[in-house]
């Protein structure tokens, strides 16, 4: 069986690094890194992951603008996204519930716990 592929846009390095040491150690899966959105919409079109981790805050788009650009495009719109967001606040969550996103995991984030949030959301099996 092939290993799902995951693409996390975030901005910063050591988001980055932490997540997709943990989601390729306790997930199995390969992650795709991409430290902007306009990278991130490029890579999502070309690599087609299994699921995107997208962050909310980002310097040249923000995360809920990405969705929506992903969302419009064919190649792209099918795909799962989970917001990552360090806005932890109920009115904040339920808005970005709202633009129809697969979930919104909150920052920081546990890296044992990562893999196992992200398969319960996707219903993968680890």
């Amino acid at each position: 069986m092939t290993a799902k592929r995951i693409l996390l846009i975030d901005d910063e390095d050591d988001i980055r690094e932490v997540a997709q040491a943990s989601l390729e150690m306790m997930g199995g899966w390969e992650v795709l890194t991409a430290s902007s959105s306009s990278e991130g919409l490029s890579k999502a079109e070309s690599e087609q992951p299994d699921a995107i981790l997208l962050d909310v805050m980002l310097p040249d788009m923000d995360g809920p603008t990405t969705f929506q650009k992903l969302q419009e495009n064919p190649r792209t719109s099918q795909i799962p996204v989970i917001l990552l967001t360090a806005k932890a606040q109920a009115a904040d969550k339920r808005q970005f519930a709202a633009l129809g996103v697969m979930a919104v995991l909150t920052k920081p984030f546990d890296p044992v716990e990562l893999a196992s949030q992200v398969a319960a959301t996707l219903g993968w099996s680890l």
